[in-house]
């Protein structure tokens, strides 16, 4: 298979792993909260469980909202991705591509975090199955192909920790776009 092609599959599965990852999480999230509130509060500490349940209380179309930000950051990268493969004009993979799909990477290992802890199946813990092997495989191919080396990687993995504080703030800011909208 033509590197290129495979490297411009690998990137455009991306929005596609995102899309069905967060789908599981919005078809689940306000029911298995309801459901689960109490199992919360007696399994983690009580700041903990009031921090979880207070991210998380809120309807599916704020979450939606929620979601539908991130999705912007993911094809924006992935579009970004793609042209710096096909050498395009608006081509950069190494800080904004990188940081998001390390972050979703990363993301992934909280839900199955959540279902040991919960010993249940939580929200997004199912694509996560799916989301780890396709980003080790991402990451392995760009190593692989010389399209990011260690020294490269290394910047975007600083941003990730301000990546997961836009995270929350993200949360809050699908909260207030519903609320304001109905």
């Amino acid at each position: 298979m033509d590197t290129t092609y495979y490297l411009l599959t690998l990137i455009w599965l991306f929005p596609i792993a995102f899309i069905f990852h967060d789908l599981e999480e919005i078809i689940m999230v306000e029911k298995w909260l309801k459901q689960n509130e109490v199992k919360l509060y007696q399994l983690l500490p009580k700041k903990m469980a009031d921090r979880i349940v207070k991210q998380f209380s809120m309807t599916t179309a704020q979450f939606s909202v929620a979601v539908l930000v991130i999705f912007l950051f993911v094809s924006t990268s992935t579009i970004l991705a793609g042209q710096y493969i096909v050498d395009g004009p608006f081509g950069n993979i190494y800080l904004f591509t990188v940081v998001v799909q390390l972050v979703f990477f990363l993301h992934a290992f909280t839900h199955i975090g959540q279902s040991i802890l919960l010993h249940s199946i939580t929200p997004g813990v199912i694509t996560s199955a799916i989301i780890i092997p396709y980003s080790s495989f991402l990451f392995l191919a760009l190593f692989e192909y010389g399209i990011i080396s260690w020294q490269t990687f290394g910047s975007p993995c600083r941003f990730c920790y301000l990546s997961f504080r836009c995270y929350f703030l993200h949360i809050g800011l699908g909260r207030r776009l519903d609320s304001d909208a109905w």
